[in-house]
């Protein structure tokens, strides 16, 4: 294993909790017993009244570890009964959810937070070229893989990054998608870093959406001298963000930074982007930031991606055309789960007869959804679950040709067939999560795709 003594000296020695064991946390887990066989490992599976418990039982509460491994999506200080945190040990600005959390609270209990994305970048940040972002992050890190052939793909796409690192070697270059979650402890930023967007997301993790912001800009502040930041300044959320930030206020920041915008192109590069197979502009500024990215890694004229660009195809759940069943044109973009991308992909389409809104409700805003309602009327709207239902009541001032409130897509496929018209377009695009009905976005795509099929 390429750098195994590197990433032995960060876990030996230490009592390990593995907290959570999902996909990342059992990754860790071989990880350890692969490199440590003897190392003490005590698994968290759930946590009931606030403490966690151990897949043995054995442990109720005291907290006899040194070495915290988080999985993705446990909120940090919500789920360890530990003594108060200590807000003077954490970087200026930061919530406790963020930042770096090491040896984050007093006394005996002490101890070092980390995750398998912190592990990872320590030992091979150099190698990663990580991709962020409120929408857009599996798109733009699979297009980046696919033009670089050679490159690895992993991370929050569904690959543990400790899965890969039989494969690593010194030439290797991994292409790293990166949720807040797995941002918000990291020590070391990948050495290309890309981050698309910023919009109001997961409210439920953090205390606020300053929160959420700052965990996914740990992505460029943890970044070190000769790495690159790639931000888009048509997103007013991101482009104050970086503004603001140390890397611009700073004479001489250790991070290149390369801001990129749709309004800002070449005459090349506008050529280059008609070549992108995917619809609307959200995917014109994901394939922009990709080829830039690997005209950088190959230091190759951006002319190089117009063929490969071309052959890429979109990933499923996201803008997908199912096909025509009876006469109708059927969508799922059941990765929506914010109002703007569920404008974004309104947008792309041009024609839609039929939208599906709401979900589970996470306390994001929909007025600028509704706004987009008001200004691009939709004949026949779809709400589900308590998302839906909020945005039903806000959008009652609004004429629509018919109106359905249902939770059961069982019912809805059919309503949508029989209300659309021959030649019409019927897009799932809820703007909201799907965690009340089903297990994710995929479930929830692949579920509505079988409805559609039994039509």
């Amino acid at each position: 294993m390429y750098r195994e003594e590197q990433l032995k000296a960060l876990l030996q020695g230490h009592r390990i909790l593995v907290a959570g064991y999902g996909r990342e946390g059992k990754s860790a887990e071989n990880l350890i017993k692969k490199l440590l066989p003897s190392a003490p490992v005590t698994i968290a599976t759930q946590v009931e009244k606030g403490k966690w418990k151990d897949t043995a039982d054995q442990w109720h509460g005291d907290w006899p570890f040194d070495l915290v491994i988080k999985s993705p999506g446990i909120p940090t200080f919500h789920c360890f009964p530990l003594p108060q945190y200590d807000p003077s040990l954490a970087p200026t600005g930061c919530s406790p959810s963020q930042g770096e959390l090491s040896e984050g609270l007093r006394g005996s209990s002490s101890f070092h937070l980390t995750s398998l994305t912190d592990l990872f970048l320590q030992v091979y940040g150099d190698l990663t070229i990580g991709v962020t972002g409120t929408k857009g992050k599996s798109t733009t890190a699979s297009l980046i893989h696919h033009l670089l052939p050679g490159s690895i793909l992993a991370g929050n796409i569904g690959i543990p990054l400790f899965d890969i690192l039989d494969d690593l070697r010194p030439d290797s270059l991994v292409v790293a998608e990166l949720s807040c979650h797995q941002l918000e402890n990291i020590h070391r930023g990948p050495h290309i870093a890309v981050l698309l967007n910023l919009f109001q997301e997961h409210l439920d993790h953090y205390e606020n959406y300053l929160g959420y912001k700052k965990a996914k800009f740990q992505i460029a502040l943890r970044q070190q001298e000769g790495d690159h930041f790639f931000y888009c300044t048509d997103n007013d959320e991101l482009r104050d963000l970086v503004t603001h930030s140390s890397l611009t206020t700073h004479h001489s920041p250790l991070t290149t930074l390369h801001p990129y915008s749709l309004h800002d192109i070449t005459a090349e590069e506008r050529q280059l982007l008609d070549a992108c197979p995917l619809s609307g502009d959200h995917n014109r500024s994901n394939a922009l930031v990709a080829c830039r990215v690997a005209s950088l890694v190959t230091r190759q004229p951006l002319s190089t991606f117009h063929f490969p660009l071309s052959t890429f195809h979109g990933l499923r759940h996201r803008m997908e055309r199912i096909g025509e069943v009876r006469g109708i044109t059927w969508y799922d973009d059941s990765i929506s789960t914010i109002p703007e991308a569920a404008i974004a992909a309104v947008r792309a389409l041009g024609r839609v007869d039929t939208l599906i809104l709401g979900g589970f409700d996470r306390g994001i805003d929909y007025s600028p959804l509704v706004a987009f309602l008001q200004e691009h009327p939709i004949p026949n709207l779809v709400f589900v679950g308590k998302a839906g239902r909020r945005i039903h009541s806000a959008t009652q001032s609004l004429s629509h040709s018919a109106t359905l409130i249902e939770d059961d897509y069982t019912k809805i496929v059919p309503w949508c067939a029989e209300h659309t018209p021959q030649g019409g377009v019927v897009l799932l695009s809820p703007a909201a999560a799907s965690y009340d009905a089903f297990k994710n976005f995929e479930h929830r795509g692949d579920f509505f795709r079988e409805q559609i099929l039994k039509l």
